[in-house]
């Protein structure tokens, strides 16, 4: 028995896992609502007659928040509080027939290329004429841009192949003339975001083209900053960081992914990478950019890793100093490389291999910041928590990084301009200032 009146025609999107999702989950927006639905993402009324989960399937933790979330959209539907229920994303295109069997609640399971398909079923148009339009789910102000779908690379703990497929690049034009009409719209920052950002280019213009397609983006007037995400260590194009250090749009920033400081680890995940060879690089990049500031992250527990391979890896982050980091615990994935392998690490050991790299870095982000106070940037405003005005310097990233607060009281800031920002206090991971 229905307990509550349903919105005829309005869609409900829940997006779950990474910032690829949300691009994605904003494209199928933009659809739907060019077809008359009234559109939600993450509706808190939960009064929508339709719902449709893209989720993740990356690893164990977000393929159980992916399960959780499609079980009480299931129970809601069995209850009359959502007329129809249709997952998409990831961990429906891993594994979609036995979702199909396990809930068969859902009305329809589509995989991470079905859009179409989507919404056809909904018996809408796909619009050509709307490709590279969405409806941002993020401030205003900046926006995830994906370059590239699908990987190419061999890890042999990662799933994400079986999930998005091959490699395929965005052509330059298409993403020129999307980033132009994020620019009219008012977004300033671009998150470049792929699977592999280096890999850029090489099935389109037979280069690594990732350097040329900065350089385009740089030129484009509104586009004040432009964040790279997601870059492979193999093969590393270097003529990105001479685009980084010419072209005053293009943050002192770089995401770089590196899963492990052990040479031997490194073989076994078959990163086509050492030890060694990471270290140089990580010395060219900061002597290419000086003031750069790096991210990774890193698995702890791969099978095989021994003590000595975890202390490698200890000392790797406690000697490289990333500004930011973070480490997953291995999770045995189906159908990937690894999986062949024993799963010989316990959990608890996981856990508090996790716990010491986090403890360490802790440590090492508190020392970075310290060397913040005194000094002046310029920061972006992403929104207003209890007395403070909250931002970031180009050196971080939304909800990942660190964050700079600022009283209200000591002025006014608008959400998503930039302000000069005096930093007079620093802990782990925050930075507070004062405006000037």
């Amino acid at each position: 028995m229905k307990t509550k009146t349903l919105k005829k025609n309005k869609v409900n999107v829940v997006t779950l896992g990474c910032s690829k999702n949300i691009f994605d989950s904003e494209v199928m927006m933009a659809q739907l609502k060019a077809n008359q639905f009234d559109v939600e993402h993450e509706s808190e009324q939960d009064d929508a007659e339709i719902v449709i989960i893209n989720t993740c399937g990356f690893i164990d933790n977000a393929k159980q928040e992916s399960i959780d979330t499609i079980i009480r959209y299931a129970e809601a539907k069995a209850d009359g509080l959502v007329d129809k229920v249709y997952v998409t994303g990831c961990l429906s295109e891993r594994y979609k027939d036995d979702l199909e069997k396990e809930i068969p609640e859902v009305d329809a399971f589509f995989g991470t290329r079905d859009l179409p398909r989507l919404l056809k079923t909904l018996k809408a148009d796909y619009k050509h004429e709307l490709v590279g339009e969405r409806l941002l789910t993020t401030p205003n102000h900046y926006a995830y841009f994906k370059i590239a779908e699908g990987c190419d690379r061999p890890c042999s703990f990662c799933a994400i192949p079986l999930m998005r497929g091959k490699h395929q690049s965005t052509p330059i034009e298409d993403l020129v003339a999307q980033a132009k009409g994020l620019a009219e719209k008012g977004v300033k920052e671009l998150m470049l975001i792929a699977q592999d950002l280096t890999y850029y280019g090489l099935d389109l213009y037979k280069k690594r083209a990732l350097g040329d397609l900065i350089n385009r983006l740089a030129d484009i007037e509104g586009i004040e900053w432009i964040r790279l995400h997601y870059a492979f260590p193999s093969g590393f194009p270097m003529d990105v960081l001479d685009v980084m250090r010419e072209r005053e749009n293009v943050c002192n920033y770089l995401d770089m992914p590196l899963q492990h400081g052990s040479t031997k680890i490194l073989q076994a995940m078959r990163r086509g990478i050492t030890r060694e060879k990471t270290e140089e690089l990580i010395a060219q990049i900061r002597e290419k950019v000086p003031g750069i500031a790096l991210r990774t992250t890193l698995i702890a527990g791969y099978p095989g890793e021994t003590e000595a391979d975890f202390q490698e890896m200890y000392d790797f982050v406690k000697n490289s100093k990333f500004d930011r980091l973070g480490i997953f615990a291995y999770s045995h994935e189906e159908n990937t490389h690894a999986f062949s392998f024993k799963d010989d690490v316990a959990a608890k050991i996981k856990k508090q291999r996790t716990d010491a790299i986090m403890e360490l870095q802790s440590g090492i982000s508190y020392d970075l910041n310290q060397l913040k106070v005194g000094n002046t940037y310029n920061v972006l405003f992403d929104r207003v928590e209890g007395d403070y005005f909250i931002g970031r310097t180009e050196f971080d990233s939304p909800e990942v990084d660190n964050e700079v607060l600022v009283k209200k009281s000591d002025g006014y800031v608008r959400l998503g301009d930039f302000s000069k920002v005096l930093i007079h206090q620093a802990d782990h991971y925050d930075l507070y200032g004062k405006l000037i």
